[in-house]
């Protein structure tokens, strides 16, 4: 897909900005949402008129073909809750949970990102028309929590990728 020879380097320039030694320990247990942790970002997506295909029906899409994941890398298949893998450019995750409408994932220490950032991915219909939310929170702050700069480096990125995300999942859905 265009655009994708980006994601590396973008990513190779975010990882010397967000990376590094935690400057705080969590707040709480971050892993149940972001009330008491460090938000980052939420971004909606529509993902078309689809009047006869559910919500759920749209996360087992993708989940069941993570291939359609913009950065999927070694993680191709069928995911579940608990597995871990490689996400494009050698950045590991955990998939925390998979319910009937969402699932999240979690970046593991050696991501370009630093460990502890939780994505959630959130699919929801109003009168047929899909929408994807994407919002993601940290246990703790990095070296790049409070910083302009760095904040905009990975929040541009992550809309970005998210809206490729959304693009495919416009598609898809018909096969859902």
């Amino acid at each position: 897909m265009p655009g994708f020879a980006a994601v590396p380097v973008a990513l190779a320039l975010c990882a010397g900005l967000l990376a590094g030694p935690a400057v705080a320990e969590p707040r709480t247990d971050c892993r149940a949402g972001p009330a008491g942790c460090y938000g980052l970002y939420t971004y909606g997506y529509s993902l078309g008129l689809h009047p006869f295909t559910s919500p759920h029906a749209v996360r087992a899409q993708l989940t069941d073909h993570f291939w359609l994941f913009p950065v999927s890398g070694g993680c191709a298949g069928r995911i579940r809750a608990g597995a871990r893998c490689e996400l494009l450019g050698d950045n590991p995750v955990e998939v925390e949970y998979i319910g009937n409408d969402f699932f999240q994932i979690n970046t593991l220490p050696g991501h370009q990102l630093g460990r502890g950032m939780h994505i959630r991915f959130a699919f929801s219909r109003t009168l047929g028309f899909h929408t994807l939310t994407v919002r993601a929170w940290q246990d703790r702050p990095t070296d790049c929590t409070g910083e302009a700069f760095c904040n905009t480096v990975n929040r541009v990125f992550a809309w970005g990728t998210w809206r490729v995300l959304a693009q495919t999942l416009r598609f898809s859905a018909y096969a859902a």
